[in-house]
């Protein structure tokens, strides 16, 4: 039994060459020898990272009297340390240069590092308590931010305390230069960053977040299961992530999508995509860290953890996201539905949501949906995207079912109260045990098509008692992602995506059944003439249009050979979607705004 803390010690070494040190200190214990071990995945991101493979190098010494002592590495993550039961010091040196929310990244700037890319566990120790000192840089102003509960701020060091390692992982670090803000919503104390030098207005992305935070705790009710929560957003040229943790969430974001200081009130596509992804990261605070499947109240981090329940997780809150900025006002009841509408028109031109089920998605999300390539449309299906199709169909189903007196929100206050508030974890039948045992409604049916069958969600039988009207029509230009348009829609239709060459287009997806992949277009062809004619992207789409034959000839280039065919001229799918209001006040009350 192993009764006293693990001490770890986290210092830049060098933000010229990313890297960092880690010295971690073991109490005198029973056993002969130590398994250490990094985290190959973390949690949030169902995908085997191999973390370890950024140790460039791990020594161990007594203690007591400093004596170096033999690591033997047993496999990618785990060394083993003979330790005859003294007390030993480990030190390691790790390379941090992946700007992305799941890993760990150092520039002249800051310093920004997962626990899960940092900390090595210690069997036997995991549920001893974990201190950290993180030693002040020499850099001029750099200071440290994180979630974690912090017991000292010393002339040259902070320190930290957790109560066992899986909390300890879970508590991202940031130390630099940053813009900082924070602001109180019903008693809870909410923290904004942004790294680097920046002028954003940090008040104003304040006040837009207050009634998100506001709505979010409202839903699930008191009492909060926070009392401080950190918004750490990496800015970047370009770049998109969230990744969501006990008290805060990692996020990465163009920061030229962001409001400056004496800029306008308007809210940009952008800004409103950076408010959803807030929305989303802080809606997993109780549907995700705490309301989780049973499988992953204690996974095990060495290898994948499978569940099918990542549908309920990512896809419920993909629904909460955006429909939360309509409730609060953020954003019109018009704009919801046209991002609504893009996400609908990513499904309707997936052949693959016929093909896998959103519970074979979640299962297979770490070798499917996490590694996808060119045939992905094809092949699977995104348990974000029709995960909250399901959401908004299930709210209206319930709705239909009850009379307008039960729906999604009043199932999410079940699922909070029955499994986050002491974290049991959640079988894989939750959704429809809950509805019928607690809300009397069988939606067995329902979940046997959309979730566990390929069908797809039935909006049109539910849509008019909300006052909405949903419309399909075709694309009028490449890159139509769906929602209200006055312009005419494409004649005929390629049947493939395409990005510009230096000579045509090069072919970045084929979609399956349509013209493209029947004339034997392949993904990496260059289509540089259509009858003769070199094309861009407009060029190409107005010859389809105006072609009245059977045929257009075709020249592309397959990895250095010229060769000619021919495509079928079809007529192009109605698969763009588009939501209208036909009824404001019904609408209006279903969003809650009357």
């Amino acid at each position: 039994m192993n009764n006293a803390s693990l001490h770890y010690q986290l210092s830049i070494y060098s933000w010229q060459q990313h890297l960092f040190d880690v010295t971690l200190t073991v109490p005198s214990h029973e056993s002969q020898s130590l398994s250490l071990t990094l985290p190959s995945w973390i949690p949030g991101s169902y995908m085997v990272r191999d973390f370890a493979k950024n140790i460039v190098s791990l020594a161990a010494k007594n203690t007591e009297s400093n004596e170096p002592i033999a690591c033997a590495k047993l496999d990618k993550q785990t060394w083993r340390v003979d330790t005859q039961g003294e007390a030993v010091t480990i030190t390691y040196r790790v390379h941090a240069n992946d700007l992305s929310v799941r890993s760990a990244f150092i520039n002249d700037e800051y310093a920004f590092i997962n626990g899960t890319s940092a900390f090595l566990s210690v069997e036997g120790f995991e549920q001893q308590p974990c201190k950290l000192q993180i030693i002040k840089p020499a850099v001029a102003n750099w200071r440290a931010y994180t979630s974690m509960p912090m017991t000292d701020d010393m002339p040259d060091s902070w320190e930290y305390e957790v109560a066992d390692f899986a909390e300890f992982i879970d508590h991202p670090l940031y130390i630099g230069v940053c813009n900082f803000h924070n602001f109180e919503v019903e008693g809870v104390t909410f923290e904004l960053l942004f790294s680097g030098r920046n002028n954003l207005d940090i008040e104003r992305i304040a006040n837009d977040l207050t009634p998100i935070c506001k709505h979010h705790m409202q839903l699930f009710g008191d009492p909060q299961p926070i009392k401080r929560y950190l918004f750490m957003t990496l800015l970047a040229d370009t770049g998109f992530g969230g990744l969501e943790h006990r008290d805060s969430t990692a996020l990465l974001f163009p920061r030229f999508d962001l409001p400056m200081v004496g800029e306008s009130d308007t809210k940009t596509d952008g800004y409103i995509t950076f408010l959803s992804l807030c929305s989303h990261e802080l809606f997993h605070t109780w549907h995700v860290k705490r309301i989780k499947p049973e499988v992953m109240v204690k996974p095990d981090l060495q290898k994948e953890t499978y569940t099918n329940q990542l549908w309920i997780y990512e896809g419920f809150t993909s629904f909460y996201d955006d429909v939360t900025l309509a409730r609060v006002g953020a954003i019109s009841p018009q704009k919801y539905l046209d991002i609504v509408s893009q996400n609908i028109t990513r499904l309707l031109q997936n052949a693959g949501r016929f093909k896998q089920s959103v519970a074979e998605s979640s299962f297979d999300a770490w070798t499917k949906f996490y590694k996808q390539d060119a045939s992905a449309t094809n092949a699977i299906v995104s348990y974000y995207t029709k995960g909250g199709i399901i959401a908004f169909g299930l709210d209206l189903l319930l709705r239909e079912k009850s009379n307008n007196e039960i729906n999604l929100d009043l199932l999410m206050r079940h699922l909070w109260d029955q499994y986050g508030r002491d974290e049991k974890g959640t079988p894989d039948d939750v959704i429809a045990t809950l509805c019928k045992q607690d809300l009397d409604i069988d939606i067995s049916d329902y979940l046997a098509d959309v979730v566990y069958g390929t069908k797809d969600v039935p909006l049109e039988n539910w849509l008019s008692n909300i006052g909405v009207e949903l419309l399909t029509r075709t694309k009028v230009s490449a890159d139509d992602k769906g929602g209200k348009t006055s312009a005419e829609g494409m004649k005929r239709q390629l049947g493939a995506n395409c990005k510009p060459a230096p000579l045509g287009l090069t072919v970045t997806q084929v979609f399956e059944g349509l013209a493209a992949a029947d004339a034997g277009i392949m993904v990496n062809d260059i289509i540089i003439a259509v009858n003769g004619f070199v094309v861009n992207q407009a060029k190409l789409q107005r010859i389809l249009d105006a072609t009245n034959t059977g045929q257009v000839s075709l020249s592309l280039i397959r990895d250095g050979r010229l060769l000619t065919g021919d495509l079928d001229i079809r007529n192009a799918r109605e698969d763009v979607c588009n939501f209208s209001i036909a009824d404001e006040r019904k609408f209006s009350a279903w969003l809650g705004l009357n």
